[in-house]
């Protein structure tokens, strides 16, 4: 007996997931990509049934007797009539803050993310950042657009302080790499349970009182409805008029209106964003136009060349266990919505 999986992709719509052309392609699951990646898996090749679709082409019908799905997202409304037989969800993001709030995951249904998947890339992307913050690259940006020769000179970055709010795979890969320059690496997250690549870890409600030390923060954590507003004017507020600031997390846990306030008032140094909703950002958006700001597409944690087969590399290793009547890995929290 087989085990049927329904694949669902998402073809490219504005305001949607992918958020661009480029993206659909990143994102999707194939029958080539599928076989390629499960032929690592020899114990369940042949015990799989999958159904590869587009949207919700052939939802409802394939969905009747599909036991996995495998989605960015999926409709959620009398779920249990639609997929009796559904057991278990893989998220191919790491953010879940769409299907929020979750009241609709049937009891016996099991959501996992795609945790982990994102480490490599973001950490390298995160320590691009606060280097770049470090060597005034977004005021130097600002001053290339306004034709301006400004020598901005920066030391080395050793002793200096790095607030990584939001320890993950994405914040904790981040603290590992910038950690190896001597940079003093402050973790917050909600228990304060230490953290490689930290030198101290304090818990979310200690963020006030490490705010005012760093030289840079870096964002990193979900959205949640504990996160939602967690930078708002008051603790950016917080912060050094030298200090710069960069989120690979979600826009929603950032007030960037007060951001943008900051930066032209000077008493923000600089920032990178890599997140925003909605996505692409409209043309006559604040973002474009404000001072030392950089803006970047919501790149910093996708790998274009093997997303795919890293999320089903992932996605087998769970099936494995699946199969074998294991807990799975990343399972998500629906009360805490991660």
């Amino acid at each position: 007996m087989t085990t049927k999986v329904h694949v669902k992709n998402n073809r490219w719509a504005e305001g949607s997931f992918p958020n661009t052309p480029e993206g659909e392609e990143v994102f999707t699951i194939t029958q080539e990509r599928f076989d390629h990646a499960l032929a690592e898996f020899p114990d369940i090749t042949g015990k799989l049934g999958v159904f590869i679709d587009w949207d919700t082409d052939n939802f409802a019908s394939s969905m009747k007797d599909a036991e996995v799905l495998l989605a960015w997202n999926l409709p959620m409304e009398n779920l249990s009539a639609v997929a009796p037989n559904l057991k278990w969800i893989h998220c191919i993001g790491a953010g879940v803050e769409h299907m929020l709030p979750m009241d609709w995951i049937p009891d016996n249904v099991t959501l996992t993310n795609n945790k982990g998947v994102h480490a490599a890339k973001a950490g390298e992307f995160g320590l691009m950042s606060i280097l770049m913050l470090h060597s005034h690259i977004p005021a130097i940006v600002t001053n290339q657009r306004n034709r301006v020769y400004d020598s901005l000179y920066a030391s080395p970055i050793a002793g200096k302080t790095l607030v990584v709010i939001g320890t993950g795979s994405l914040g904790g890969s981040a603290a590992q790499k910038v950690h190896e320059l001597g940079v003093h690496v402050i973790g917050v997250n909600r228990s304060g349970r230490p953290v490689e690549g930290c030198d101290e870890v304090v818990t979310t409600a200690q963020l006030d009182d490490v705010l005012p030390r760093a030289d840079y923060v870096l964002a990193a954590t979900p959205d949640t409805p504990d996160t939602r507003g967690l930078l708002d004017r008051r603790r950016l507020d917080l912060m050094k008029p030298s200090a710069g600031i960069v989120n690979i997390g979600r826009e929603a846990i950032m007030d960037y209106d007060a951001l943008c306030d900051k930066l032209e008032a000077g008493t923000l140094a600089g920032a990178i964003l890599d997140v925003f909703d909605p996505e692409p950002i409209s043309p006559g958006a604040r973002l474009w136009n404000t001072k030392n700001l950089i803006i970047t597409p919501h790149v910093s944690a996708d790998d274009g060349d093997a997303y795919v087969p890293m999320t089903l590399h992932l996605f087998f290793q769970n099936m494995a266990l699946y199969l074998d009547g294991k807990p799975l890995l990343n399972p998500i929290q629906p009360a805490l919505g991660y």
